[in-house]
């Protein structure tokens, strides 16, 4: 059977016996959306040995890198603004030597949320530290209601992976994200846009899988919205 790896997260206690003790985690929806698809999914606990790393990629046929935390905006050459959120250098840094090791590897690669922000950080793009810096007005992008709840529209470019996948070409998603990208690294491609024009999901041009999704298709595993995307990714696994 097919294994994706799946980038973890670190929370840390505020209460209860242990206040302040970090755990590792990864949301169960990813979990579920991937044996939806009849893999193996295998959370990867951050840690900052790089021969670690590599034998953690070793043991995987893809990578998914799930959401989380504020990107370092250091990692894009820029002082923290007021609105920046939370942010976990050790884990971007996490992150970026996992992505490495993945394309040395030519795995798959599907960045969602945090993880579609952290490859294009990673090939050198840039991001808005909150959607407020914007120069014009955007959509609510971090919804108050329940993870399945689809608040707003985005348009799916032609002649794309994703296109491909929703020939409908227009559809509502969940979003929980106040950051977004500002400058998409050399070598992507837009997908989608949301209706102010903020970058909903983008390709690589030349690597075999390698896709950002800003929204949340991990939250969909209970209907049938996102399976051609999961299936898709999981799909390119036979491919290389």
């Amino acid at each position: 059977m097919k294994t994706i790896g799946i980038s973890a997260n670190i929370l840390t206690d505020q209460a209860g016996m242990f206040p302040g003790y970090k755990r590792c985690y990864v949301n169960q929806d990813y979990i579920r959306s991937i044996v939806k698809q009849g893999a193996v999914p295998m959370v990867i606990p951050i840690t900052d040995n790089d021969d670690i790393i590599e034998a953690q990629i070793r043991q995987v046929d893809a990578l998914l890198l799930s959401g989380g935390q504020d990107v370092s905006p250091q990692l894009y050459n820029e002082d923290p603004q007021d609105k920046l959120g939370e942010t976990l250098l050790a884990r971007d840094e996490f992150d970026f030597k996992l992505i490495e090791k993945a394309k040395e590897r030519f795995i798959p690669i599907l960045g969602i949320c945090r993880g579609a922000q952290v490859l294009n950080v990673f090939h050198g793009g840039s991001l808005f530290q909150d959607t407020s810096y914007r120069q014009i007005q955007s959509l609510r992008h971090w919804q108050p209601t329940n993870p399945t709840e689809k608040t707003h529209e985005i348009r799916v470019f032609p002649n794309t992976r994703l296109s491909a996948l929703f020939p409908e070409g227009r559809f509502y998603v969940n979003s929980f994200h106040h950051q977004v990208v500002n400058q998409l690294a050399e070598g992507f491609r837009v997908m989608a846009q949301s209706n102010d024009g903020v970058i909903e999901a983008f390709e690589s041009e030349s690597y075999p899988y390698m896709v950002g999704i800003q929204w949340h298709p991990e939250m969909l595993w209970h209907e049938n919205s996102m399976d051609a995307l999961f299936k898709d990714f999981v799909d390119q696994i036979e491919r290389r």
